[in-house]
């Protein structure tokens, strides 16, 4: 591409962090500028739950440093929200009526929290969404007046949410409306090895329920009220049951939608030159063979950088989406790779290791000789190796067990498949 080349980026996620690098990788020369209406430069955003109880500060939080953006001539305009794209023009609108052209465009524009209906939780000061920095930050602002917290969502992000507040003297509750938690990313066993440990630290959990109404004096929180008819003390609600795919802006140009931003396998939309990754986009998944959303880091960024290449002049397929789940409660380190619960008529095998007394759990799901999805914890080495035996679709007959016992690594791959691996990093 040439120097004249001006390249577009909303969102200031994983998935635009992934274009810039991707883009450079091409073309040294051509215009990046990054739009994002947070406040701040691309940072970690699973680290918001670590900054709000002191494992991370604002030093720690960007992903990059200044001199990255500055060293690759990239604009980066934060505050500045894109409210629509005018695909004819080539050119997207800023809220603040700026006009910013573009000749190639990538939208980043990730996902906005769900907000469940709660009766008497509008306008109330100490109910918080915990999805970006500023979340935390709001709640950082007002951790002095957060003794009791009850956070509404069992999955990824409201346990990081209830862990930080019980790190810092909060008295939390865990509502899950499912039966377990955890229940869209682990199975069921490796569910209810994380919710011992939050218990054992001092979270209580309540599944098979959820709130129905906040009762509250003068503004201030007195108590949630469970659909159940139970009542739960607290001055603050989170509200952390998942996010939507941010898709109104590419919409409302015409670009086509269905759960997510549709792209063909360069990460393209219906529209030339238009390119969406991340939470956003709807994008090849690997295991179910289809055009998914699957809103973790790591395919954020694979995505962005992918499609930032392809803005660049390459003409790449995408190798396609792996969900793969990586987290921690109290040293309890687990991950989740792939097809986690299989359908039952769908000719899985599933093989399994537990050693309850020492938090130890492993699973594999595999189908015709092949791994499709993979559960460990305690032990999670080498869940990289995994994660490419997935990829490539290669026989592990044979291997079962060694992989179940934990010893598993590269020395037990034949040769061939060594290579493709290390040829893979």
């Amino acid at each position: 591409m040439s120097k004249e080349t001006k390249y577009v980026i909303i969102g200031g996620g994983v998935a635009g962090l992934g274009a810039i690098e991707g883009i450079r990788e091409v073309d040294k020369e051509g215009e990046i500028t990054l739009v994002t209406m947070e406040a701040y430069p691309p940072y970690s955003r699973p680290g918001i739950s670590y900054w709000l109880y002191g494992k991370l500060d604002d030093t720690t939080m960007p992903l990059r440093d200044d001199s990255f953006y500055s060293n690759l001539g990239v604009t980066l305009m934060t505050d500045c929200e894109a409210t629509s794209i005018d695909t004819k023009a080539g050119t997207i609108k800023t809220k603040g009526g700026k006009d910013i052209p573009f000749d190639r465009l990538l939208i980043a524009t990730g996902g906005s929290p769900i907000l469940p209906p709660i009766d008497g939780a509008e306008g109330l000061d100490m109910v918080f969404s915990f999805t970006t920095y500023k979340d935390a930050r709001e709640i950082g602002k007002k951790r002095d007046k957060i003794k009791r917290a009850v956070v509404v969502g069992g999955g990824l992000i409201g346990l990081k949410a209830a862990e930080a507040l019980n790190n810092i003297g909060v008295k939390v509750t865990v509502l899950e409306l499912m039966d377990r938690i955890l229940s869209l990313a682990f199975d069921k066993t490796a569910g209810d090895l994380v919710a011992k440990g939050l218990v054992e630290a001092g979270i209580e959990i309540i599944t098979e329920d959820t709130a129905q109404k906040v009762v509250s004096d003068g503004g201030k929180i007195m108590e949630i009220v469970l659909r159940s008819g139970k009542s739960v003390e607290a001055d603050a609600l989170i509200l952390a049951i998942g996010v939507r795919p941010r898709v109104e802006l590419a919409g409302g140009a015409g670009i086509d939608v269905g759960r997510g931003i549709l792209v063909d396998e360069r990460l393209m939309t219906n529209i030339k030159d238009i390119y969406a990754a991340g939470d956003a986009s709807e994008a090849y998944d690997i295991i179910y063979r289809e055009r998914r959303v699957t809103p973790i880091l790591p395919n954020a960024y694979g995505q962005g950088k992918q499609a930032g290449r392809n803005m660049a002049g390459t003409d790449e397929p995408y190798e396609g989406g792996l969900s793969m789940n990586a987290i921690g409660f109290y040293g309890l380190d687990t991950i989740s790779i792939g097809l986690v619960d299989p359908p039952e008529n769908g000719g899985y095998d599933v093989l399994v290791r537990l050693d309850k007394e020492n938090n130890i759990y492993r699973k594999l799901v595999t189908k015709e000789g092949r791994l499709f999805g993979a559960v460990l914890v305690g032990e999670v080495e080498r869940a990289g190796i995994f994660a490419s035996l997935i990829r490539d679709g290669v026989s592990i007959a044979g291997l079962e067990e060694t992989m179940l016992s934990g010893e598993f690594g590269h020395v037990h791959m034949d040769r061939d498949l060594r290579v493709k691996r290390l040829e893979r990093r």
